[in-house]
């Protein structure tokens, strides 16, 4: 009888030895934020005389795979990692503090059974990271009107960020409505409405998003628009006439009479001015009218795309019109508008202040 006993435990003790080393519970995926702590634990069993290895494993290149610990001690000099052993259950935790995007991975319990042999088991750990743009997405785009354009947008980050399109002001896009989706806007047959600046928006519900500024200019021809068409002032006044182009590229803007170019001079001077980005003012001021210069103006815009141009008239009045005829000249003092003499309203005006100065003066003396 004891005999048999002793086969039994004899036999039990074998058989628990030919047991190979198992790992029985492994943490499950986790998904993280940037500063979190998270525990990472491996169970094990039948590995008491084998060592168990926490490492970071490099699926690109595996010799840059990171041990991180051996047993209850640690492999790397980063306080930021700690491992505690549970005897009792033959546990390993590992404790990753101050999570960084860098901790992102595939993470890996092994038990080192010999050389080449080794019982693993994988947990992966993905750690969210607000959107990034990337740099190959589109910055600017110049084109022509009647071209065809293509905005791209990409990005990254965890999860994957989704790609949105929207214009200043909440504008219309040229496909269409005020949100388009998708990585790639294409714009067909553009006109000049379409210009101005697009917003590409990444977001993955991870931080407030990225937002990247796309400008779109767009080359089209001078268009000329004028206040009105026919100016009228009397003999040796001023007159402005006004003119408007919108265009891009910038053109050139030249002022013609009777065919012939005007250039700044005794009688004419050429004001050329931004208002914004497209658009160009130019002031033609005929000074000191003579009969001669009565007649058509054209205000003419070119740039490489084309040309355009208006036809103002200037007519003779028997009254100087203001503006720009708005200032007093007497005596050889010259006002604004440069004419040697003064209106009747400002005689006027002299002669009422010159009695109500008599009547203080006579008043005072009573």
């Amino acid at each position: 009888m004891v005999l048999i006993l002793f086969i039994l435990c004899l036999f039990v003790v074998l058989s628990d030895c030919q047991q190979n080393p198992t790992i029985s519970f492994i943490t499950k995926e986790r998904i993280v934020n940037i500063g979190d702590t998270i525990d990472l634990s491996c169970s094990v069993q039948y590995a008491r005389d084998y060592p168990v290895i926490w490492a970071k494993i490099n699926r690109d290149n595996p010799v840059n795979h990171l041990f991180i610990s051996k047993g209850s001690s640690l492999s790397i000099p980063d306080n930021r990692y700690s491992i505690r052993h549970d005897d009792a259950s033959s546990t390993y935790t590992l404790q990753i503090s101050k999570i960084q995007e860098i901790d992102a991975g595939h993470y890996q319990c092994q038990v080192v059974i010999g050389t080449s042999s080794r019982v693993t088991a994988d947990v992966n750990v993905y750690v969210r990271i607000p959107p990034v743009i990337s740099d190959n997405s589109t910055r600017s785009v110049i084109t022509s009107a009647g071209a065809s354009i293509s905005l791209q947008c990409y990005s990254f980050g965890y999860p994957q960020p989704s790609i949105s399109w929207r214009r200043e002001n909440n504008d219309l896009l040229p496909t269409g409505g005020a949100l388009y989706r998708g990585n790639i806007l294409i714009i067909h047959n553009i006109t000049k409405n379409d210009r101005g600046t697009y917003y590409c928006i990444a977001d993955n519900n991870v931080g407030k998003g990225a937002r990247r500024n796309v400008g779109v200019e767009v080359e089209f021809p001078p268009s000329v628009t004028i206040d009105r068409p026919r100016y009228e002032q009397a003999l040796q006044y001023d007159a402005d006439l006004h003119c408007h182009i919108e265009s891009f590229p910038t053109p050139s803007i030249i002022w013609l009479k009777d065919g012939y170019e005007l250039k700044d001079s005794q009688h004419h001077h050429i004001s050329i001015f931004s208002t914004s980005h497209e658009f160009t003012d130019s002031v033609l001021r005929v000074k000191r009218i003579e009969k001669r210069h009565y007649g058509e103006y054209v205000c003419k815009a070119i740039n490489k795309l084309g040309t355009d141009q208006k036809v103002i008239q200037l007519r003779e009045s028997v009254n100087p019109m203001c503006p720009p005829s708005c200032g007093i000249g007497y005596a050889g003092f010259i006002g604004a508008a440069s004419h040697p003499y003064i209106t009747n309203f400002n005689i006027m005006c002299l002669l009422l202040i010159s009695l109500l100065v008599s009547y203080k003066l006579s008043t005072q003396h009573m």
